[in-house]
């Protein structure tokens, strides 16, 4: 998408702190973290919200969580726990729409989100 800030992050663009990218997907540091750890993983392939995934989509949201995976163990955030956030739409905080996910660790969560 033309004007979407994160198919720039993606693209290079704008700068950002890559913490991992493959071919399908590119995570980088938040640029106002809420915790310790607070990394965006976002899909290569622009898909506005979870609204918009589609059936052909299925096997790149799974890899998606594999990718959080990996990133809390490297980190050394896994054993403790993580927090895997996607909002979708405006009443649910999404403000950028390019589906993405907020990994975030390295505090206690209190529950209920939001």
């Amino acid at each position: 998408m033309e004007n979407c800030i994160f198919c720039k992050i993606i693209n290079g663009e704008i700068p950002s702190t890559k913490v991992y990218e493959d071919d399908l997907v590119y995570a980088f540091n938040d640029l106002e973290p809420t915790a310790p750890l607070h990394c965006l993983i976002v899909p290569k392939k622009h898909i506005c919200c979870a609204n918009e995934i589609m059936e052909e989509d299925e096997a790149l949201i799974g890899h998606i969580f594999r990718v959080a995976v990996k990133i809390a163990k490297e980190k050394g955030f896994s054993e403790n726990g993580y927090r895997i956030v996607n909002n979708c739409g405006k009443d649910a905080g999404q403000t950028v729409f390019h589906i993405h996910f907020h990994l975030l660790a390295g505090r206690e969560f209190g529950w209920p989100a939001g």
